[in-house]
């Protein structure tokens, strides 16, 4: 091939679109230079370090040069041609800004213009093609970095600490920080797709408008969008995003959405659970994009004074542990053990130990459905403004049972069920007793209700979609279910 035709060649590794990818590799091009000139070529970068080598150039060669390469990345000198062994070798600074980056060329007789010339092509090439991969790495850093500030705002809203949510954001505090009320979408999708669903509508900032979209650090088919809502149809019209949401749920069969109601910025975790719970009905439902229409929780509904006399009652052994147990604990009667450690980057093993903590202070079980619920209702009253009155208002702590007997509770238990008690769903509410008595496991409860596991789970599915609670997750929505059977019997 001709000179002309070679620098062409090069040229066209620079073609719009060109990257280490989807063309030759670097050490290609090096070797293709050695092939059809015979000259040795190095690309040194500003550590002295040769990041593309051809075979001539070994360790040896470059330690000889060493003095001149400290000259050229230093600045001292743009080029400079010198020998080092038998080898004639023609160095240049192929950029002049820190960090720089050297070419070596090297041959047993000295450059002709015409090889010179091509080197000092390919090493510009070269070089321009560790810039463009510099340039992606970095911007996968980026977004490796806005993913993790996204989830780290994300969680400190489920704790309810908006304050903490913008301290990490400052200098660049997102929009949404500033809403008084959000809706949260929960998009299930498949997912090699949530990516480009996350940066369809992603601004230079790494947020949504006013709106902000984080994959789920749990579930990787789940993504998590909070909506600034407005009271005025702000939630559906802010940015298109609530559109596009609903667009795919209604288009795609392979997507689901569940929405939560309105809720203040210190309620995400609230708002969090009710589009998981509209979510697991979703996946039932011919419209795949369901709004919440769930009950008020039961701890709102109990007395608040004796509720809270209850719980901390039940919680005071736990006072005096590390905040980071008490946290591990909360998330672990959300979410399964395994996405705790994954969550909070820790091992499994360290999960387990927190809440064996918490399970010898307490004398509970946390493997054990019953004990689970009552905890995650302690928690819960434990984290409601308290009653109005003074601190000699303050009655005994009553037993759950006592505090399960009011009238409000029955009503919100029997509401709850009420669903499961159609003709069509007969073995339904059976299904449910059977399956909670055997602590949530489905081979238990089959065997007890001498049908297969796969009909058990079948059923559990169909519970979902009327229940609007996520049962096939350790979560919420079991913890709901336990304490309406438990009501609802003690009534009968």
């Amino acid at each position: 091939m001709s000179t002309s035709g070679m620098l062409d060649d090069l040229l066209r590794q620079l073609r719009p679109g060109a990257s280490p990818e989807s063309g030759p590799r670097p050490q290609q091009l090096a070797d293709r230079l050695r092939e059809q000139t015979g000259v040795d070529v190095a690309l040194v970068d500003g550590e002295g370090r040769a990041e593309v080598a051809t075979a001539g150039i070994s360790g040896e060669v470059l330690a000889d040069l060493q003095p001149v390469l400290v000259q050229l990345l230093g600045g001292e000198l743009a080029a400079a041609a010198t020998r080092a062994g038998a080898m004639h070798v023609r160095c240049e600074v192929l950029r002049r800004e820190p960090p720089r980056s050297v070419l070596v060329a090297a041959a047993p007789s000295p450059l002709t213009p015409e090889a010179a010339t091509l080197a000092s092509h390919t090493g510009t090439v070269l070089d321009t093609l560790r810039r463009v991969r510099s340039a992606d790495e970095a911007a996968d850093r980026y977004r490796q970095a806005a993913d993790r500030l996204r989830v780290a705002v994300f969680m400190a809203l489920m704790t309810g600490d908006v304050t903490l949510a913008r301290r990490m954001t400052v200098g660049a505090v997102p929009p949404l920080l500033d809403a008084e009320r959000v809706r949260l979408y929960l998009l299930n999708c498949p997912s090699a797709e949530r990516e480009t669903i996350a940066v369809q509508s992603q601004d230079e900032h790494g947020y949504h408008g006013r709106s902000m979209v984080v994959r789920c650090p749990v579930y990787d088919p789940h993504l998590i969008c909070l909506i600034p809502d407005d009271g005025d149809g702000g939630a559906e019209a802010d940015s298109g995003l609530a559109a596009l949401l609903h667009s795919l749920a209604r288009e795609n069969p392979r997507y689901c959405l569940g929405i939560s109601e309105p809720q203040p910025l210190h309620a995400t975790a609230e708002a969090y659970e009710q589009a998981r719970h509209a979510l697991a009905g979703a996946r039932h439902t011919g419209s795949r994009a369901v709004p919440y229409d769930g009950h008020a929780p039961l701890a709102r509904l109990l007395p608040r004074a004796q509720a809270h006399a209850w719980a901390r009652g039940l919680l005071a052994p736990i006072e005096e542990l590390p905040r980071i147990t008490v946290d591990v604990t909360r998330l672990a009667l959300s979410f399964p053990r395994l996405a705790v450690a994954r969550l909070l980057g820790i091992s499994r093993n360290t999960v387990t130990a927190h809440l064996r903590r918490v399970e010898d202070a307490l004398g509970m079980d946390l493997h054990d459905v019953h004990d689970r619920a009552v905890l995650a209702l302690a928690l819960a009253a434990a984290g409601l403004p308290p009653a109005g009155g003074s601190a000699e208002d303050t009655p005994d702590a009553p037993s759950l049972d006592a505090l399960l007997i009011t009238e409000e509770a029955l009503l919100w238990a029997r509401r709850f069920l009420t669903p499961l008690h159609d003709e069509a769903h007969g073995p339904l509410p059976e299904t449910l007793r059977a399956w909670v008595d055997a602590g949530a496991d489905a081979r238990r409860a089959a065997h007890t209700l001498d049908v297969s596991r796969t009909t058990v789970r079948a059923r559990l599915r169909t519970a979902e979609g009327l229940l609007n609670r996520d049962l096939l997750t350790p979560g919420p929505g079991t913890h709901d279910l336990v304490h309406a059977l438990r009501i609802t019997e003690s009534a009968s």
